[in-house]
């Protein structure tokens, strides 16, 4: 039995970023202390989200309303289980981030630096008001937050490739994505009357199955912008030409999660189990998963960039989460499998996280470095940045499935719960597209290390019109780069005529405020794989399931 008890906690947390953005644009002239607000800040919403811990794994559910937001909906949050794994998570790796952020913003003198640690701070804000939200307007309100105070982020540089990618992520997630959830949130209150996550199954399995059914693929498709299911997914490799901490942070944890977070709600808590197999929605769901997965991973094998290419690695690792809530209608006869598949797909939020974030990271430190961007400059690379590719390498084998990583035992429970699930089929692409994360891991991995410049060959890259070719090459040899990218006939990265100088592994490659979160958050992917349950990841994942199931 879950008791809820009246907190100010999920406030607090939301709040204390926010109160972050106030001093770290009154602390514009003293960049030390600026940037150690937003340590403070991020210390401080982990420590009281921390905090309840320990109460939401006994059952408790900690609960604070701001009163009525419209027609007797309250506005209010709610520390529960599910929402306790995406707001642990983005407290946790935005410590880190603050270094990290501040480490890059340092190394490349970047402008308007206070204008980014606000922004950084008001989205971290609005992404725990997602985790806690309580029904359908509350998220949708700190839903669309997020999707404003992330644009100037996306849109830092400035330049028009920065200001274009800026106008079409707001006409995506917040014109578009933000519309699709309140037209599906007004059409849920009208079949039933609220809003509240788990108060609305019993009255939809009632409802007019064609308006029920309406309702679902609104949300699901409003979810889906920030979640890059396709054809809706562009805007996330577009916005790449953000800050690599954004990249990292809010587009491999906070706002794409938001969206497969939100997507998290709409199927287990909002219809349930029973009512996706009801609708049939499941099926339907899981196919757009599937072919996202996939294709994704093959768009992927041909970009050059190598934030490009983690960008569609991300739309693809995603959808692994959206297949296997969407396989808990299919799953709902067998109780193991039903479990597996929750399981799976939602311990795939932090295992993608910790990883991608460090992919990312990872890219971010050798721009700042080396200048280098692309992926055919640098083989040799792992002489100058040892540490650095090694924990690339590591963050790459969970991308892929292999064990010992944290990416292994995700994917593990989604390939046992489909099966068992009599979906086979679902089984088969993951396992292809698992092939396609080493494909298109591998060939930097292995040139990093076991390659020089001079003698590298050619990447195994796609040949065709999904792939690279000759054309890029040829672009590439002019000084240019095409890659389903802007050309960048400014960029002068890779190894000098001699090569990549060879440093020591103790840490000379770059600054720590860099290294060390890197290093700190690729030892959090193994120790996720290694102990999932030990961490409390996958014991708030059970109690999730456990709910669902009940």
């Amino acid at each position: 039995m879950t008791d809820v008890v009246a907190d100010p906690r999920p406030l607090l947390a939301v709040l204390a970023s926010a109160l972050a953005i106030a001093l770290i644009i009154a602390s514009h002239r003293r960049p030390n202390i600026r940037e150690a607000w937003s340590v403070v800040a991020a210390v401080t919403k982990f420590a009281i989200i921390a905090s309840m811990l320990p109460g939401v794994l006994d059952g408790t559910e900690y609960r604070w309303s701001m009163g009525d937001l419209v027609g007797g909906i309250e506005f209010a949050l709610r520390a529960d289980a599910l929402g306790m794994i995406f707001a642990t998570l983005a407290s946790l790796l935005w410590i880190f981030t603050a270094f990290y952020a501040t480490g890059y913003m340092r190394g490349l003198d970047e402008h308007a630096q206070t204008r980014f640690f606000a922004a950084f701070a008001a989205s971290l804000s609005t992404a725990v008001g997602v985790a806690f939200a309580e029904n359908l307007v509350t998220i949708f309100v700190f839903y669309e937050l997020l999707s404003v105070a992330t644009y100037p982020l996306v849109a830092h540089d400035e330049d028009p490739e920065a200001r274009a990618a800026g106008r079409k992520y707001v006409a995506y997630t917040f014109f578009g994505g933000g519309v699709l959830v309140l037209a599906g949130t007004a059409l849920v209150f009208v079949l039933t009357g609220s809003t509240t996550f788990g108060q609305t199954g019993a009255a939809l399995a009632n409802a007019d199955p064609a308006l029920a059914k309406a309702a679902f693929a609104l949300l699901a498709t409003g979810f889906g912008v920030k979640a890059g299911l396709m054809p809706l997914h562009s805007w996330l490799p577009d916005a790449m030409v953000a800050p690599t901490p954004v990249s990292g942070l809010l587009h491999a944890v906070a706002v794409v999660k938001s969206g497969v977070f939100g997507i998290a709600r709409l199927v287990l808590e909002v219809y349930g189990p029973e009512r996706i197999a009801q609708f049939g929605l499941g099926l339907p769901l899981a196919v757009v998963a599937a072919f996202t997965l996939t294709a994704a991973s093959v768009i992927a094998l041909r970009q050059d960039r190598l934030k490009r290419r983690l960008a569609y690695s991300t739309v693809s690792q995603l959808s692994y989460i959206v297949l296997g809530l969407a396989l808990v209608g299919p799953a709902l006869s067998d109780s193991q499998a039903l479990k597996y598949v929750i399981w799976g797909g939602l311990l795939h939020i932090p295992a993608h996280a910790f990883m991608k974030l460090t992919l990312f990271f990872c890219a971010g430190f050798i721009h700042v470095e080396t200048h280098t961007d692309y992926i055919s400059e640098m083989d040799g690379i792992g002489k100058r940045m040892p540490l650095t590719m090694v924990a690339f390498a590591v963050a790459s084998a969970g991308m892929a499935g292999i064990p010992l990583v944290a990416g292994f035992v995700s994917k593990w429970f989604l390939l046992i719960g489909s099966v068992q699930a009599d979906q086979a089929i679902f089984a088969v692409v993951l396992l292809i597209s698992g092939v396609l994360n080493i494909a298109y891991f591998w060939p930097i991995v292995y040139g990093a290390f076991f390659e020089s410049h001079d003698e590298a060959d050619s990447k195994p890259l796609v040949e065709g019109r999904f792939g690279g070719g000759p054309a890029e090459e040829n672009v590439a040899a002019d000084g240019g780069h095409e890659d389903g990218d802007h050309a960048d006939n400014h960029h002068h990265g890779g190894p000098g005529p001699d090569g990549w100088e060879r440093v020591g592994w103790t840490g000379q490659e770059g600054s720590w405020l860099m290294l060390g979160p890197i290093l700190l958050i690729a030892s959090g992917a193994v120790v996720l794989g290694l102990i999932p349950y030990e961490v409390g990841f996958l014991e708030l994942i059970e109690l999730v399931a456990e709910e669902v199931s009940a």
